[in-house]
């Protein structure tokens, strides 16, 4: 059946080809509208004309219903005239205007057999990124490519597959039309400077619903694509939670792509998508050869060969870790860089400022704020420039305590270079300049400058500070070394009854250790192995340290006795020495530089291990095996993805300026160069993923026993144990909430075992990402819900509670350095030796002398208020930054009751640290344990669970 148009201006019929079958119509002047699929974009022409009467009727007429537009090939539109446009038109559809174009003609119906959908987009414009080229050239970028005809084009895919083709339907390509309008105009969205445009597509309703949509961006500028929006009629609104740099077109090898917030299984993914679905995947795997680019979005893994820097010095040096049985490790993002000139087995590191490759979505942030004050990270992160690089050039000694706490009052002076690469508000006019830093006062000292030197707050913070993942209850006496006999002598701990009894009210080792009262922090078998090699640097001197604790009557915790070991010289064996407390109210300096020694294992061992290893770079494979085998259509993905946030990309910071060689961990540390080393043993030895789980940790810690009706299926032995008492609630909320979750994803437990995508992503992340721990014990089998739910709550807590407690304290607990110092120059000298005599004579200089100097102290409380600041665009547990996350209203209900539960946790967490018989929470010191409360303020606030591992 043919369609026949009878021109009103020149009296023919015309034949525009094959139609379904419509009404009569009367007279009335009306526009029928074409797209054209042959050019990058279509252009739209008028044509009046009227409807011939007497046509035959179709079933799925609506009389009286009139076309709008007609849309032609440009080609097509040559004539001054409209009755040369007709004659035009019928002279090439007579050639064969299929054959002409790409893709068939649509001559849609009738406007009731018409859909409209509006899609609105809200993206920003690079001249509002952080870093990019000048604002203005952004501008005048965007302006000439607009006007030379490249542009930004859309076009939604549907979830339906054209039955005559078999696949997706499609719609054309919209243009994205005033794209250079002012800044400040309506559409202008405060806070984050995006812009909102409307696209409007018109489709038959055989479309269906759209699932996915194209992007391609012809501007030599990128942007930050938001949202998208699309308005459907009769239905709820469809969103495409996006939040993508979209570059121009030539830096993909396929169109931009998008799905909106519907998740599906691999199995239910509607036809349309099926194909979509699995190139997209392919898209992120890469093929894992040549070097990345910043536009690149590919996720692929590499060992870490990038620490080292012997180009700059044969010093910085540093072994390979990954891929190694004495250096096993994590692997990283893969960047694919060319290998250093001076060591073919490392990666070239570039310049100081060059970053490393992680897909540019993985950024920080892209959009500047539009806030009067900087962000805080930003303010203090100034800070750190001028720090490090004092740290280089000169340094310079502590006179006294009081000194070290007059810093948060005066600030620090600071002298640099004149060439500094720092932005000083002063004209320089002298080879040297110098600067003040000022800090904040640490929570540690605000209310009593001296509680911090008390042994019972030495001892409470290893429940309740910047590192309580660590203590063990002690469970056989003496204690054994799990070290080699045959290189460090008898395992057997030289801490005896005699030494700790007197301190056990009136208990023996016996009764203390069945009532579970003795406890300790033990870091022997995890230093001694590098302690000479440590300390043939002169300026770092380390002992292996054990450190017993007992649990008194008033439900706090006293140091006992504290073991230092060195590997003796000349043979195998081990030399240790052992300290204990003096009496009540008395001072004993050695003792006080045994505690200073404890402090510095705890420090290097709490950023080595509790905090980079166990969140930071366990996690980096996590994500990567999440996006390579994760569809964002897939359930587990939606639920993941707030808890990656930003970790690739401050992992990627680290590995240039924290852990790297020469770095500061190695400046501002005891381990200085074999710091990544005890990293890598730390994991041969200890690392097992269920063993990440709070309730497991802590029952292999001994601080907890199984306990049918006890929450989450344990008891504490210390009941005030902040750290643990807190994380068990929000283990608790995150593990039903997940348990939900799953529930409405699947049906039963054959469902997981049969999710290819699901059982890919475990696989890679166990097998690739954690290649050389692979085989270890430890790793669930996701063969049921339970497991499935178990293992996700486990990666949640690990990204958002674990790190949590052991980074956003530190400030308030290492800001301070005599409190938690990083660096120990000296070993605690012999009876009669010269530096005996030393200490008698001036002990607090031999103390200080002993712990971080000046220099080193500033670049910690640097490096540690940084650490410790939560930015403006941080998200906390239980809040997702995109109201429309997801369009299920089962999962959204599900979540309202995780948040509702995480708030309640917030007021139990207040009413806990105003009981006073619970004095583990705050101490002498005053300062209530607040790691743990799940919401905060932006900036330095010693409280606040983020989603992710984000700084």
């Amino acid at each position: 059946m043919q369609m026949i148009l009878e021109s009103a201006l020149v009296g023919r019929q015309l034949q525009l080809g094959r139609a379904s079958r419509i009404n009569s119509w009367n007279s009335s002047r009306t526009c029928l509208q074409y797209d054209d699929f042959s050019a990058n974009h279509k252009t739209s022409w008028d044509v009046t004309c009227r409807l011939s009467e007497g046509i035959e009727k179709s079933p799925r007429n609506h009389g009286g219903s009139e076309y709008k537009t007609l849309t032609l090939p440009k080609s097509l539109i040559t004539c001054s005239s409209a009755a040369q446009t007709l004659k035009k038109l019928k002279k090439n559809m007579d050639r064969g205007l299929r054959q002409l174009l790409q893709s068939p003609p649509v001559l849609y119906e009738v406007e009731s057999s018409l859909v409209d959908l509006k899609a609105t987009i809200v993206l920003c414009k690079k001249e509002f990124f952080e870093s990019s080229v000048a604002a203005e050239d952004g501008k005048v970028w965007d302006l000439e490519d607009e006007l030379s005809g490249k542009r930004v084009y859309l076009q939604l895919v549907s979830n339906d597959v054209d039955s005559s083709t078999g696949k997706a339907m499609r719609t054309s390509e919209m243009m994205i039309e005033n794209w250079t309008e002012s800044s400040t105009s309506s559409s202008h969205i405060a806070s984050t400077y995006p812009t909102k445009f409307v696209v409007n597509f018109r489709v038959k309703k055989e479309f269906g619903e759209p699932g996915a949509l194209f992007v391609k961006n012809f501007h030599r500028n990128e942007f930050l694509l938001k949202e998208i929006t699309v308005e459907v009629p009769n239905r709820s609104s469809l969103h495409f939670i996006c939040d993508s740099c979209v570059y121009n077109v030539d830096h993909y090898a396929a169109d931009r792509a998008f799905f909106t917030n519907k998740v599906y299984l691999p199995r239910e993914t509607p036809a349309g998508l099926q194909e979509l679905r699995e190139h997209l995947l392919q898209q992120l795997r890469g093929n894992g050869t040549g070097e990345r680019k910043e536009a690149d979005r590919i996720y692929d893994y590499h060992v870490y060969n990038d620490l080292g820097d012997s180009y700059r010095h044969d010093s910085l040096k540093r072994p390979v870790l990954g891929d190694s049985d004495e250096f096993p490790y994590p692997r990283r993002m893969r960047t694919g860089r060319q290998r250093s000139k001076t060591d073919p087995e490392a990666e070239d590191r570039g310049d100081l400022w060059t970053n490393f490759y992680i897909p540019r979505d993985e950024r920080y942030t892209m959009v500047k704020s539009e806030k009067l004050q900087e962000d805080a990270i930003q303010t203090a992160s100034r800070k750190l420039l001028p720090a490090i690089q004092a740290l280089y050039s000169r340094q310079t000694e502590f006179e006294s305590v009081r000194e070290i706490a007059d810093l948060f009052k005066k600030g620090v002076s600071l002298t640099v270079p004149s060439d500094s690469d720092i932005d000083l508000d002063s004209d320089r006019t002298t080879p040297e300049c110098e600067i003040i830093l000022t800090y904040p006062t640490p929570k540690v000292i605000a209310v009593d400058e001296t509680a911090w030197t008390m042994d019972e707050e030495f001892a409470r913070e290893m429940l309740a500070g910047l590192n309580p993942v660590v203590i063990e209850r002690l469970r056989e006496f003496p204690i054994k070394s799990k070290l080699d006999e045959d290189t460090y002598g008898d395992p057997v701990s030289a801490i005896t009854a005699e030494h700790i009894e007197p301190f056990l009210e009136d208990m023996d080792v016996r009764t203390a250790l069945e009532g579970h009262k003795l406890f300790v922090l033990d870091y022997h078998d995890a230093f001694l192995p590098f302690v000479s090699k440590i300390n043939e640097n002169p300026a770092c001197k380390a002992y292996a340290t054990r450190t017993f604790l007992f649990l008194t009557h008033e439900g706090i915790l006293r140091p006992v006795a504290i073991e230092v070991s060195l590997p003796q010289e000349s043979e195998p064996g081990t030399v240790k020495r052992i300290f204990t407390p003096p009496p009540m109210g008395m001072k004993d300096w050695m003792w006080e530089l045994a505690k200073v020694h404890v402090l510095a294992n705890d420090a290097g061992y709490h950023q080595l291990s509790s905090h980079w290893l166990r969140s930071h770079a366990t996690m980096e494979p996590v994500i990567i095996a999440t996006h390579r085998q994760l569809s964002t259509l897939h359930p587990i993905y939606q639920a993941l993805v707030p808890h990656m946030k930003n970790t690739l990309d401050i992992n990627a910071a680290a590995r240039k300026a924290l852990i790297n060689a020469g770095g500061i961990i190695e400046m501002t540390f005891t381990p200085h160069a074999y710091a990544m080393q005890i990293s890598s043993a730390v994991y041969k030895q200890s690392w097992r993923f269920d063993e990440q789980a709070l309730p497991t940790d802590l029952i292999k810690r001994g601080m907890a026993i199984p306990d049918k009706n006890g929450d989450n299926g344990l008891k504490l032995v210390i009941e005030d144990y902040p750290f643990a008492t807190d994380g068990l609630e929000l283990w608790g909320a995150i593990n039903e909430w997940l348990r939900e979750y799953v529930d409405l994803i699947y049906s039963d437990d054959g469902e997981v075992e049969e999710d290819r995508e699901l059982q890919s992503w475990w696989y890679e992340i166990r097998y690739v990402g954690h290649g050389d721990k692979k085989d270890a014990e430890g790793w669930p089998t996701l063969n049921s819900k339970a497991s499935l739910v178990h293992t996700l709550t486990t990666i949640v807590w690990i990204a958002s509670c674990h790190h949590a407690a052991v980074n956003f304290g530190q400030y308030e607990y290492a800001g301070f350095m005599p409190n938690h110092p990083t660096m120990t120059r000296r070993l605690i000298p012999m009876e009669g030796s010269p530096e005996f005599l030393e200490l008698e004579q001036d002990p607090e200089a031999f103390y200080l002398s002993t712990i971080s100097n000046e220099t080193q102290a500033t670049v910690i409380m640097t490096t540690t208020e940084v650490l410790s600041t939560h930015s403006s665009h941080e998200e906390f547990l239980g809040q997702r930054s995109t109201p429309n996350w997801t369009s299920d209203e089962k999962i959204s209900a599900v979540y309202g009751r995780f948040q509702e539960r995480i708030g309640e946790i917030e007021e139990l967490i207040k009413a806990r640290n105003q009981e006073k018989r619970l004095k583990n929470r705050y101490g002498r010191v005053q300062l209530p344990y607040e790691l743990l409360y799940p919401s905060s303020d932006h900036g330095l606030t010693g409280k606040g669970v983020p989603n992710s591992t984000s700084i």
